[in-house]
């Protein structure tokens, strides 16, 4: 009996290190798990941009897909202008130009014209009629942690179309806008970046439409990996125990 007591020990030597090691394996685990998920989710994203942006140009109605190609024609509000988000370009700060675009018999539309710095710079702003294309971009979730709009400077840092509409005079605008595109030139941002665009180049229109990341497939196989690698490390290491001398 007591040769079988002695067998046992190493045994007993596992409880300990395995409550341990089994919640970081279960951790592991699970940010695979929610990486998946957000794969799917990602996923489903990009196609919903992609059949947005196979339907054709339609002329901005009431409403419009999110992110599908639309057209508008009128007129840009002189002195109806706001700025959206934070953006740095060589040394200048600044941000989405947001404007006013008064239409005949329809409603006003908010036009996210592209980037100018909030001082300086020549923006060029056409007096008669204009015809704009692009894509319809919905509301943005209000993010908590995001700076808060200041309508008297005409500062927003999420948008909001209802609320930047009102700060621009424009109450009765449509609850979306249209993000003026104008292809063949790549945007850059940050410290370093290329110099803010000449005179007739302000503000610089969007490419198209936003294409998000989609690095979750890399992340799912990361943490799995860690999973694989911990539960090997912990078997190699148990094995090793058990065949120490009681």
């Amino acid at each position: 009996m007591s040769v079988e007591r002695g067998a046992g020990r190493p045994w007993r030597a596992l409880i300990l290190p395995s409550f341990l090691a089994l919640p970081v394996l279960a951790l592991l685990l699970g940010l695979g798990s929610w990486q998946l998920q957000r794969l799917a989710w990602k996923n489903g994203i990009l196609a919903e941009l992609a059949a947005a942006q196979a339907l054709p140009p339609a002329e901005a109605g009431p409403a419009a897909t999110p992110w599908s190609p639309i057209t508008a024609t009128g007129r840009l509000r002189p002195g109806a202008e706001a700025f959206l988000g934070l953006e740095v370009r060589g040394t200048a700060l600044g941000g989405t130009l947001v404007a006013v675009l008064d239409r005949e018999n329809a409603p006003p539309l908010l036009v996210l014209r592209g980037w100018a710095p909030f001082e300086g710079g020549r923006i060029e702003r056409p007096q008669g009629p204009v015809t704009l294309t692009g894509y319809a971009r919905p509301a943005d979730r209000r993010n908590p942690f995001a700076p808060e709009p200041d309508p008297v400077a005409r500062r927003f840092y999420t948008f909001e179309p209802a609320r930047i509409a009102a700060a621009l005079g424009a109450p009765d605008a449509l609850p979306y806008a249209l993000v003026a595109v104008r292809p063949g030139r790549a945007a850059q941002s940050g410290f370093g970046a290329a110099p803010a665009p000449a005179r007739a180049e302000l503000p610089d229109p969007a490419l198209g439409v936003p294409a998000p990341n989609n690095p979750h497939l890399g992340y799912a196989l990361t943490w799995f990996g860690l999973a694989i690698g911990w539960a090997a490390i912990f078997a190699l290491w148990a094995t090793r125990r058990l065949r120490l001398p009681p």
